[in-house]
């Protein structure tokens, strides 16, 4: 690996997590960051590493030593989940997460001793929210957002109940997952440790991870705690009643997480909020109608809105009526579970917000949008795996014509063109 400085390994550590769809801008405060989460050591193994899931076998070759040897530098990354593993037909994988989610969330979703945790928190508010170049990246680089809004199920009428979609549900999602994990809101963790503290004292106990994230967080070091299905949805239900919004990856299939949201502490509230009209995430199919006749101006549904979409204006005989702000409402649902007097319904947007269908469909959506789309398939630390390729070109030839034009361009691909030419006949 030849003589490098601590600095050039934290260096190459970065230039390694950027070579994601989703990076991490370099500052000093991203160095600090690496420093506490990574040993020397650790960073310049894992800055050797490839992009898509890889076996012990291909750890050992790329560091040059012996399957056991990688196999437990290997588990003590997971232990510190700077990876997470998992199984395909009996065959371990690993894979480093991205920044988020992933392991920058990780390192709060437990309480532990092994770092200081209050200083990474220091260092997380400075990076996210005073810099905010990470996170002007993470949620407006693309158009295709990394999370997206699921709706208060409780609050919608019976009709609307009915044509609600499978993957609109937070309720579905719990119950076709295989592990659900249960650990710390990273959000409000920070900010705890940043001296900002939950204004609404919403409770910390309700991150939810879901199959080989949640098994693999559980079992290297408790990060997650694997819960049964009753109390995942308990853990939605609290939610609700605490007013949290509820923000999973932006996906129809197999969703890795989904978590429960304030707008005092949450990245993407918070984005919402100062980058207003601009969307972090992607909204629900759902907007709410408020009812002037029946509104009585009380207020409490502006007060409650995580990203501030509702204004208190003068209506007629100078009584106060609420506003929505279409452009920035998230079609949550929370104002119209406060609303007591029943004036806000949630109904279905007139255009319909198109998801992706699974994590390669939006990474590959991501990396044409940010002109990374060769990154994604040809890693520069190891050779390409045909499964992998086959599973991004098939997403490829999901995407309508200017996306799969745009995805040709970027590679340059004879490969891709014919491909794309046989699929149109």
């Amino acid at each position: 690996m030849g003589h490098l400085t601590t600095r050039d390994a934290y260096r190459n550590l970065s230039d390694r997590i950027n070579w994601f769809t989703q990076g991490a801008p370099t500052s000093e405060t991203l160095y600090k960051i690496l420093e506490v989460l990574y040993t020397e050591k650790e960073a310049k193994w894992v800055a050797l590493l490839p992009v898509r899931p890889f076996t012990v076998k291909k750890a050992a070759k790329i560091w040059q030593t012996s399957e056991f040897k990688a196999e437990r530098l290997l588990d003590h990354l997971c232990e510190k989940a700077l990876l997470v593993d998992s199984y395909h037909n009996g065959i371990r994988k690993f894979v480093m997460p991205p920044p988020m989610a992933g392991f920058i969330e990780f390192a709060l979703m437990r309480t532990r001793g092994d770092i200081d945790q209050h200083y990474l928190g220091e260092l997380y508010y400075q990076y996210m929210n005073v810099e905010e170049d990470f996170i002007k990246d993470l949620f407006f680089a693309t158009e295709t957002k990394l999370g997206r809004v699921y709706v208060q199920e409780p609050v919608l009428t019976n009709d609307k109940t009915n044509h609600i979609l499978d993957y609109e549900r937070a309720t579905h999602i719990v119950e076709e997952a295989e592990y659900i994990g249960l650990g710390l809101c990273y959000c409000r963790h920070k900010m705890f440790h940043a001296g900002h503290p939950c204004e609404i004292n919403a409770p910390w106990d309700v991150c939810l991870t879901f199959d080989n994230v949640a098994r693999s967080l559980a079992q290297h070091g408790d990060y997650a705690r694997l819960t049964s299905k009753a109390e995942a949805l308990d853990a939605l239900e609290r939610s609700y009643a605490s007013n949290l919004v509820q923000i999973g990856e932006n996906v129809r299939e197999h969703p890795a997480f989904i978590c429960n949201c304030c707008g005092c502490c949450c990245e993407a509230l918070q984005a919402a909020r100062h980058f207003s009209p601009m969307q972090p995430v992607a909204t629900t199919n759902y907007i709410p109608e408020i009812s002037l006749e029946n509104c009585v101006g009380c207020g409490k549904c502006a007060k409650v809105c995580p990203v501030l979409a509702i204004s208190m204006e003068d209506g007629e005989n100078g009584k106060k009526k609420a506003v929505v702000n279409k452009e920035i409402c998230l079609g949550c649902g929370v104002c119209a579970r406060n609303c007591a007097v029943k004036a806000i319904e949630l109904k279905r947007r007139p255009e319909q917000i198109i998801t992706p269908v699974n994590s390669t469909h939006r990474f590959v959506l991501q990396a044409i949008e940010k002109g990374t789309l060769q990154n994604l398939i040809f890693d520069n630390q190891a050779f390409a795996n045909h499964r992998a390729m086959a599973a991004v070109f098939a997403s490829i030839l999901e995407l309508p014509p200017v996306k799969q034009a745009l995805a040709s361009k970027q590679l340059k691909s004879v490969y891709l063109d014919k491909l794309l030419s046989h699929h149109k006949k």
